[in-house]
Formats: structure tokens, C-alpha cells, sequence
């Protein structure tokens, strides 16, 4: 693979991820806006939002840093904000609120991501 082919390769796989994350995001605020509005709902709901939705900012500020130490502290912000998003969709699924299949596709979802991006963080370092 020539030395152009590979890095339109490279450059995809950063944007197929963008892409996932910005999915992910795009389905986390779906799934907060139909919890319950009481006052569980509203908390872990706001939570799970913002922590879904800073994962994938942080990511993108991550992509236009110029170092690779820069880049790992942009990263290790996306993935601890993934982590969060974690526990937060295992406390709603615990306490049976929002929809199990969204649910349990958003806790996929979300195992992968993290795997995905400490793996990045890993072989940055």
C-alpha cells in the first residue's frame, strides 16, 4: 500500500470513529429526552446528556491538537466522559428507565467506544 493510500486509510478510520461518536451522541439525547420527567429522570438523564455529548466534543478537540501528548489528554477526556455515559446507562437500566433495547444498545455502544479509544490512547503514549 503506497504511502497516500495509507493515510487516506488512517484519516477514514478517524472519521468513521467521529462518526460513531457523534452517533452515539445523537442517540444519547434521544434516549434522555424520553425518560420520565421526574426527578431520577431528569438527573441521570441530564447527566447521561452531557456526559454523551462532551465525549464526543472532546474527541473532536482531540483530532485538531498538534502534539501527541496533547492529543492523549484530549482522548483521555473523551473516554472518561465514555465511562460516565457507562454508569449512567447501567444506573437507568437498573431502575428500569428508558426504553431496554435502546438501552442496551446504547451499553454496547458505549463498551466498544471505550475499547476503541483506550486502545488509541494506549498506542499514542
Amino acid at each position: 500500500m503506497s504511502n497516500a493510500s495509507s493515510s487516506k486509510v488512517k484519516l477514514k478510520k478517524k472519521f468513521d470513529l467521529e462518526d460513531r461518536l457523534v452517533e452515539f451522541a445523537a442517540k444519547v439525547a434521544l434516549f434522555s429526552r424520553d425518560l420520565p420527567s421526574d426527578m431520577t429522570g431528569q438527573y441521570y438523564g441530564n447527566q447521561l446528556l452531557r456526559s454523551g455529548g462532551s465525549s464526543t466534543l472532546n474527541f473532536g478537540e482531540a483530532q485538531g491538537t498538534n502534539s501527541n501528548r496533547d492529543y492523549v489528554n484530549k482522548a483521555s477526556i473523551s473516554l472518561k466522559e465514555l465511562k460516565e455515559s457507562r454508569v449512567n446507562l447501567k444506573v437507568l437500566n437498573k431502575i428500569h428507565y428508558g426504553d431496554t433495547k435502546s438501552s442496551a444498545e446504547l451499553l454496547d455502544e458505549v463498551e466498544q467506544l471505550i475499547k476503541i479509544i483506550a486502545t488509541i490512547i494506549k498506542n499514542k503514549k
